[in-house]
C-alpha cells in the first residue's frame, strides 16, 4: 500500500507543480542594430527597421517620433516658429518571430524651410507600442 500512496503523492506534486508554473514570455524583442537606421533626404526622415524576438505576435505597432528645425548656414538654432514634430506610425505584420518594414515622415513648417536653410532632425526615437520596446536612433 505504501509504494501506491508515495506513487499518488509525487504525481499529486507534479501536477501541481505544472499547473503553478508561471507562464515564460514567448519572445525576446529588440531592434536588430544594424538593420535599424534612419535617413533623411530634406525635411523627410525615413526609418529602416529590423525587430526580432517576437515570439508569436500577429502583428506589431510602431511609432516614429522626431523633433525638426529649420537651420540656417551658419547653424544657429531655429527660433520657435522653424521647429516642429513628426509622427509616423504603422502596424507591421510578423512572420517567423520577426517584422520589418519603414515609417516616412515629413516636416513641415510656416514659413517653410527652403535652401540655403536646411531641416535637422533631433530625437528620433521608433517605439513598438506591441511590446514597449525603443530604440533611439
Amino acid at each position: 500500500m505504501r509504494p501506491i500512496r508515495r506513487a499518488l503523492t509525487a504525481l499529486a506534486l507534479a501536477t501541481a507543480l505544472t499547473l503553478s508554473a508561471a507562464p515564460a514570455w514567448a519572445g525576446s524583442p529588440h531592434f536588430v542594430d544594424d538593420q535599424t537606421v534612419a535617413t533623411t533626404d530634406g525635411a523627410t526622415l525615413t526609418v529602416a527597421f529590423k525587430e526580432a524576438g517576437l515570439g508569436d505576435e500577429p502583428q506589431v505597432h510602431l511609432v516614429l517620433t522626431a523633433d525638426a528645425a529649420c537651420v540656417n548656414p551658419g547653424g544657429n538654432k531655429p527660433q520657435a516658429v522653424n521647429k516642429t514634430s513628426v509622427v509616423a506610425e504603422g502596424d507591421f505584420p510578423v512572420q517567423s518571430g520577426q517584422a520589418s518594414g519603414e515609417l516616412v515622415a515629413t516636416a513641415t513648417f510656416q514659413p517653410s524651410c527652403s535652401p540655403p536653410m536646411t531641416v535637422e532632425f533631433s530625437n528620433v526615437v521608433l517605439t513598438d507600442q506591441t511590446s514597449g520596446i525603443s530604440v533611439t536612433l
